[in-house]
């Protein structure tokens, strides 16, 4: 099963056009260009709880999923039903590789989350981008909101056979050497236990409907639950 979930993963993960032979083409979205000094919302304004930030591609988007059907909106929902007193916000955008979460960085820090759950890198390797320069990437996002005070948890991708042992080795143990070399808690596959289920796949075979959402955000719980402060009584 998770053999033929990888297999479809490779056709439309980005949910953008394909790589032409004249190199690989754009997948991020224009809103990917905001810049990091753009205008936001006071966040302490619009909710006093603390922020954990949803930051990634379509698989943290929602596509293909109504409003409140993402990951992010059932882990809400979980951390609501716990007592937990904790606002989450998707930042999701479908496409982004690595170097597009990069680019919306600053707009991620100015949030000033206490928590940020960082899900890249898919993209990265459907369009067979140096895992070295992902890893580069994903390095410098997680230091960055680091620094700026926010704990990350860091999520982790697999890519089908077909690209090859060497490139998806490589591939996948960059979220494992990263996790390690930054002291980053680290979900080892965002779709575990979803991904290679066609119960729990849209139509495409590639983006989890809504139960699989449901149960990414269960997963999602797991990892970052013992982070959180206690909830209440």
């Amino acid at each position: 099963m998770v053999i033929f979930f990888v297999l479809l993963l490779a056709l439309q993960l980005g949910c953008g056009p394909q790589p032409s032979s004249e190199g690989p083409s754009e997948l991020a979205r224009p809103a990917t260009e905001i810049p990091g000094n753009a205008e936001l919302p006071s966040q302490a304004t619009e909710d006093p709880r603390p922020l954990i930030v949803a930051f990634g591609d379509s698989l943290t988007a929602g596509h293909g999923l109504r409003p409140g059907q993402s990951y992010p909106d059932f882990l809400q929902q979980e951390l609501d039903r716990k007592g937990y007193v904790y606002k989450v916000r998707n930042e999701g955008i479908s496409g982004d590789t690595t170097s597009a979460g990069l680019v919306r960085l600053g707009v991620v820090a100015r949030l000033n989350p206490e928590f940020v759950i960082v899900a890249f890198g898919g993209n990265d390797g459907l369009r067979g981008l140096a895992p070295g320069s992902m890893k580069d990437n994903l390095r410098e996002i997680v230091t960055a909101l680091k620094k700026d005070g926010a704990s990350i948890v860091l999520a982790g991708m697999k890519l089908p056979p077909n690209y090859g042992r060497e490139y998806t080795e490589s591939f996948e143990a960059v979220f494992h050497e990263l996790a390690e070399e930054t002291d980053t808690p680290l979900i080892p596959f965002l779709l575990e236990g979803v991904g290679g289920y066609p119960e729990l796949m849209q139509e495409d075979g590639v983006h989890p409907n809504v139960e699989g959402t449901r149960k990414v955000a269960l997963y999602v719980m797991e990892h970052l639950e013992p982070l959180l402060d206690e909830p209440r009584p």
